[in-house]
């Protein structure tokens, strides 16, 4: 089984998860933008069961754009978004693309709040779904 690692900026909080995602998604919504400090932010989601977290993480709870509220899971001492949970998906937990070790193992099979999404963005690839 595959075995994937994401960490902070500093290592002290990581989360590995195990097999393959069920979901890679865009997300141009207000509160991942703020969240990622970017123009959308990009996560997977897998089952909870296969997360395992290594070293301690502060939380923060917040509703987006959907009005479903994730909780998200940050190292206290550098303050990097590692993994979140909720958002519509409450047995699933979803890690930042830019946090995994190896970021380019994945590709986006969605983009979501396209009505969101800033002018000069394009989300390109073979099957992606927009909406």
């Amino acid at each position: 089984m595959t075995t994937h690692t994401a960490s902070c900026r500093c290592g002290q909080l990581r989360a590995t998860v195990t097999g393959d995602p069920f979901r890679v998604s865009v997300c141009h919504c207000l509160n991942c933008q703020k969240r990622s400090g970017s123009a959308f932010a990009a996560q997977a989601r897998w089952p909870t069961e296969n997360l395992s977290v290594a070293g301690q993480s502060k939380t923060w709870t917040q509703t987006g754009d959907s009005g479903s509220s994730a909780t998200f899971h940050f190292c206290p001492d550098c303050g990097s978004t590692v993994y979140y949970s909720g958002g519509g998906y409450s047995d699933a937990i979803a890690v930042a693309l830019g946090a995994f070790d190896d970021p380019y193992f994945l590709a986006p099979q969605i983009s979501v709040f396209e009505n969101r999404k800033h002018d000069w963005v394009e989300i390109t690839g073979d099957g992606i779904e927009h909406d």
